[in-house]
């Protein structure tokens, strides 16, 4: 089914162990990737696959998006990591996914595409946006020359502000 033709009677819902629960289609062949995160990481309730442009550009050459902007820091908490090329259809990429994505909400799987997890669908997509976003930047900044990742130790006392006390609580 095309996105832009998707209507709510096309989704399928499906249980941790692929079996169709509501819908009239089959699953999504991405199904077995989200299944194995599942099942693996407790703590994710969202995951987003994407093929956005400027951070695809960086999985396609298998680059790491730098912690060279305060906003990665603070969201990512790191540089955004790439997997390494796994087989579309089964639990290789969710394999490759829990194996490599660490504390980063998002990875880029190498010549593929970006994943992105996070305690509910609500993060899991922001962190999509968010990784778009400083692709772009990052990938502009580097047409003017090299890019400076931030220290380490900023980059987790960003992080770390940013989780705790930035916002309304």
């Amino acid at each position: 089914v095309r996105y832009e033709q998707m209507t709510p009677e096309d989704m399928v819902v499906i249980d941790l162990d692929g079996k169709i629960i509501d819908g009239k289609l089959k699953p999504s062949v991405d199904a077995a990737t989200h299944l194995y995160v599942y099942r693996h990481r407790d703590d994710v309730c969202g995951i987003v696959h994407t093929h956005s442009p400027f951070a695809t550009a960086f999985a396609a050459v298998g680059r790491p998006i730098p912690a060279c902007l305060t906003a990665i820091a603070d969201e990512f908490g790191c540089a955004i990591p790439v997997g390494t090329y796994a087989a579309i259809g089964e639990e290789d990429i969710g394999r490759e996914i829990v194996r490599s994505i660490g504390r980063s909400p998002a990875i880029l799987m190498k010549s593929h595409g970006v994943f992105t997890i996070g305690p509910s669908a609500t993060a899991a997509v922001k962190a999509a946006v968010m990784t778009e976003d400083v692709a772009r930047t990052v990938f502009y900044a580097l047409q003017l020359g090299p890019v400076e990742e931030l220290p380490a130790e900023e980059v987790e006392r960003a992080h770390r502000r940013y989780v705790e006390q930035y916002g309304q609580k």
